[in-house]
């Protein structure tokens, strides 16, 4: 389990010029509407304050502040938006403030931003003190100081353009439900145009491995590892290991620091437990969002992400040339992911596993910001490969493969014929080893079924593709009444393609390496496995 111990352990925390002390003094000076405290003063508890003191005491010699970027993964009900909310007003009005400073609070959409906005000015409200010397400009969600020219200003990932912002503060509430990337870049980079600015992001736990959020945090973790010498980022990592007993309330006082102090309410958490007993997707949501397990992208995955990352290692496409390998195609829609899948069979009834991908060039950003990943960095990577125009060329793909079978010994090429006749028909008239796989369960559900045992065996090689582990993420598995299963997607927008086209390139690679059908239980031969 991961923990900031320092904040429970009572251990001094550096302060040679006082900057922490007078944002723990600012913190306690402001009102809460919602405050239990007499004269509704801020709550603070003791962890909380610690948090406040690390960020804004340690200093270099030269007065500036060590830490730039908070990473804060904290359960939902332990008042995140109230403590960014007042870490916000400390740089807008409070001693971290500057003239014409700009402190933003950001969110995923115009209502996330909005419920942190209104916490802040619900906060300068509760006190007729500050509230006289505040404007406010509800309509633009902003509020400002008009003395020093400095504003708090709230903004959504889903509300356009927000070039040309040079922030001093920044608050990232819920990265985990970006979606988008494009206000993250501009916060990043105008953060940097001025010297001693913050970022805060305070996140609960997310979904998936390529987002925005899982990179943040995966380099948080790898920093409060040591694995990253980073002093500028402080990791405030409140988070449970996959496998705890999410029953058990030890487990929960210990990643919820809030309940000791009253916060979530501890009789609804045990109710939320009561009712996920018996139902999967709420005991997933209460993981997820109580607990800050970070969770696989299907609610109802084929197989456990962990055990699929164990077969991920180095693969030298050198040492696989003139090896045997069975290919299997899964051509998409022309505008959306084409995988190319191959399965060379280890003597061990292993499978080393090769994937290739492609999508069409044009606006590739926007279909990135549509499927949630980031295609730009994978083409940039090799993992992809973008073909010209707005649609995926068909040519290009079949000049790959051509490519392919020049490298490697391959002895069948399996396609769906659904989509892939433009591919295929070249190939096989030019007498390369094409089969026809077609996609229903008399054909998929034998496939299936020994890509699950090939990978829960452990025998599922791969070299950490990241775009196949998305395709694998976003399964969801169908079971019929026979137990067939079936992949279907996760979201209308997810893609499985180089899960189906593993599946084949498995199956095909099973029988014809070791005779053994995979088949074998089913009734009769699957229609559609023919040879052109």
């Amino acid at each position: 389990m991961s923990l900031p111990t320092w904040i429970f352990d009572g251990s001094e925390i550096d302060d040679p010029f006082g900057y922490g002390q007078r944002a723990v003094d600012f913190l306690r000076i402001l009102r809460h509407p919602k405050s239990r405290l007499a004269g509704r003063a801020f709550e603070l508890p003791e962890w909380q304050e610690r948090i406040v003191r690390r960020i804004y005491g340690p200093c270099h010699s030269n007065g500036r502040r060590i830490v730039r970027n908070v990473i804060i993964l904290l359960p939902r009900g332990n008042r995140k938006t109230s403590l960014g909310a007042a870490l916000g007003l400390l740089h807008t009005i409070g001693p971290e403030r500057l003239n014409g400073g700009q402190a933003n609070i950001a969110a995923a959409d115009r209502k996330q931003a909005r419920i942190a906005y209104e916490e802040a000015v619900g906060i300068v409200r509760a006190d007729k003190r500050i509230a006289s010397k505040m404007g406010f400009q509800s309509y633009k969600n902003r509020l400002s100081h008009p003395k020093s020219g400095a504003v708090l200003e709230a903004l959504s990932a889903d509300a356009g353009t927000q070039h040309g912002r040079t922030p001093t503060f920044a608050l990232v509430d819920e990265l985990h439900a970006w979606k988008k990337r494009e206000l993250w870049d501009v916060i990043r980079t105008g953060l940097v145009k001025v010297p001693g600015s913050l970022l805060v992001v305070i996140t609960t736990a997310g979904r998936g491995q390529e987002n925005i959020a899982f990179d943040t945090i995966d380099y948080a973790r790898k920093v409060a590892r040591g694995e990253i010498d980073d002093p500028a980022t402080l990791p405030i990592l409140f988070e449970t290991p996959a496998d705890a007993n999410w029953r058990d309330e030890e487990v929960w006082h210990r990643v919820n620091p809030g309940l000791a102090n009253g916060f979530p309410d501890i009789e609804g958490l045990r109710q939320l437990a009561r009712e996920a007993e018996n139902k999967p997707a709420d005991r997933e949501a209460f993981r997820q969002l109580h607990l800050n397990v970070w969770l696989d992208h299907s609610a109802d995955p084929f197989v456990e992400m962990a055990i699929y990352d164990e077969g991920a290692e180095a693969i030298d496409e050198a040492d696989l040339e003139n090896e045997p390998c069975w290919i299997a195609v899964d051509a998409s829609l022309t505008t959306d992911l084409t995988a190319i899948v191959a399965s060379f069979p280890d003597g061990d009834d292993s499978h080393r596993v090769m994937a290739w991908f492609f999508v069409p060039e044009e606006n590739l950003r926007a279909r990135a910001d549509r499927d949630g990943v980031p295609y730009p960095r994978w083409a940039e990577e090799g993992r992809i490969i973008p073909t010209p125009g707005n649609v995926i060329d068909y040519r290009a793909v079949e000049q790959f493969i051509r490519e392919l079978c020049v490298r490697f010994e391959v002895r069948e090429i399996a396609f769906d014929p659904a989509y892939a006749r433009q591919i295929s028909v070249p190939l096989a008239e030019d007498g390369y080893p094409v089969v026809e796989m077609r996609q229903g369960w008399r054909t998929m559900a034998p496939a299936i079924a020994e890509l699950e045992r090939v990978i829960i065996g452990r025998r599922f090689r791969h070299d950490g593709n990241p775009v196949l582990r998305w395709c694998f993420d976003n399964v969801a598995v169908e079971i019929d009444k026979a137990g067939n299963k079936s992949f279907h997607k996760g979201k209308s927008k997810d893609r499985i393609d180089g899960a189906v086209a593993a599946a084949m390139a498995v199956a095909r690679a099973t029988e014809g390496d070791s005779g053994r059908s995979v088949y074998a239980d089913a009734d009769a031969r699957p229609e559609g496995l023919l040879v052109f």
